[in-house]
């Protein structure tokens, strides 16, 4: 779509937010994925390698959390809040005109 275009239609700001939370989901998956790894890891090498980047995971899920909380994206303090931002994301999602076959 048309840089131009995105902004007048605040397409530009959805795009962001979804995938700033997007990335934060897929990063807590990661996460998780990770953490079921190392326990089952019958090797110490391979766990230390796989502890390590369960380190790296954690921190990276870390900074997407804080950049999502900075922009007003995520509120993990306020359920009350989070519902709006959810709630008005879902009703621009919905008055996005899609084109018909």
């Amino acid at each position: 779509m048309n840089p131009v275009l995105e902004y007048m239609t605040g397409m530009n700001k959805l795009t962001d937010d979804v995938i700033a939370m997007d990335f934060l989901v897929t990063a807590k998956s990661g996460v998780r994925n990770l953490a079921m790894a190392v326990t089952e890891c019958v090797t110490p090498e391979i766990k230390g390698i796989l502890e390590r980047q369960l380190e790296q995971a954690i921190e990276t899920h870390e900074k997407i959390t804080k950049y999502a909380i900075a922009k007003g994206l995520y509120h993990p303090f306020s359920v009350q809040e989070q519902l709006r931002v959810d709630l008005q994301q879902i009703r621009t999602a919905q008055s996005i005109p899609f084109p018909t076959p």
